[in-house]
């Protein structure tokens, strides 16, 4: 346990310092504020989908795996909704306060293809079946993101659109995968080499925009606004007990478990913040929340990590 503690911690930390560069590229004037959005569509129409393809094509095809993979993404998503459902109904009577939904919202969806493949290949090295319910992970948050999320930062039900569920990059990437994975159709090795990097750069870039957005953001109100600190003791520690609690009685194997657990326990996604961008409300408590979670996340995940044994 200690052996996990500690590689979660030196894989958390380093995430943490690809953020530096992206800090000092802003706030030393090389990169304009208003230059963020195109690295953020880099990373959502490129990297991001190349991680999907390539985290279910590195598996080969077996009916266990198959079915473990829809398991996994029924189990997960009954989670979200549920933990959604949950400070819904906590946070109603302030609905009507953006910050409280993006509130809502930030209390379970998780970082968990940024943050969360990083951590999983140090806890389970050279199993891609487990990287593989990452992407099931993206594309449950994905679905619910596109629908119920966008309804509830907009409180405006229009937002909800059943179309951008499959016209969205994860969600493309992931149907795009289906046949390459049940038929074992191969890639040109150096079309593999070049999705395989670029699944790669998903973690480096999404922490360098990170960089960038905090230097474009208040200090004191990220790092200084007790509130948030409670929604990320929400999201990182007691959501991820919550579910550690229903995975200890479900007849799950192990690794499954262990996967789903850890990505739970992932900072806030950075979706969250994509979202409130695409509807104009609530960017600025998007932004404060995932730069704190993610922040906090060096300490919360190896600390979290140490519980991956019971399982």
């Amino acid at each position: 346990m200690l052996s996990t503690f500690l590689a979660t911690l030196g894989v958390v930390f380093t995430m943490i310092i690809y953020a530096v560069p992206g800090f000092l590229l802003v706030k030393t004037k090389l990169v304009a504020e208003n230059s963020i959005s195109a690295f953020a569509r880099l990373l959502m129409f490129v990297c991001s989908p190349c991680l999907v393809f390539s985290s279910i094509t590195r598996n080969n095809f077996s009916l266990e795996l198959a079915l473990n993979l829809l398991i996994s993404i029924v189990f997960i998503s009954a989670m979200l909704l549920l933990g959604l459902a949950i400070f819904f109904f906590v946070f109603k009577r302030k609905k009507d306060d953006v910050k409280y939904r993006i509130y809502n919202l930030a209390t379970t969806f998780a970082n968990c293809a940024f943050m969360g493949v990083p951590v999983l290949e140090v806890v389970f090295p050279n199993n891609p079946q487990v990287i593989a319910y990452s992407a099931m992970f993206s594309l449950a948050m994905n679905i619910i993101g596109w629908t119920l999320g966008s309804y509830i930062i907009s409180n405006d039900r229009k937002y909800m659109s059943v179309k951008k569920i499959f016209l969205n990059p994860a969600t493309i990437a992931f149907f795009v995968s289906i046949p390459f994975f049940v038929f074992g159709i191969q890639t040109p090795s150096l079309l593999k080499e070049m999705i395989i990097l670029l699944g790669k750069m998903t973690t480096p870039l999404c922490m360098l925009i990170m960089g960038m957005r905090l230097a474009c953001v208040s200090i004191k109100e990220v790092f200084f606004t007790p509130s948030q600190y409670l929604i990320i003791a929400i999201k990182q520690i007691l959501f991820p007990l919550i579910v550690l609690l229903v995975l200890l009685i479900m007849p799950f194997d192990s690794e499954m478990k262990a996967a789903i657990y850890i990505m739970m326990s992932c900072p806030v996604a950075s979706v969250i913040l994509s979202l409130s961008e695409m509807i104009g409300e609530g960017q600025k408590n998007a932004a404060n929340l995932v730069l704190l979670g993610t922040s906090l996340s060096v300490i919360t995940i190896p600390v979290m990590s140490l519980l991956v044994g019971i399982l």
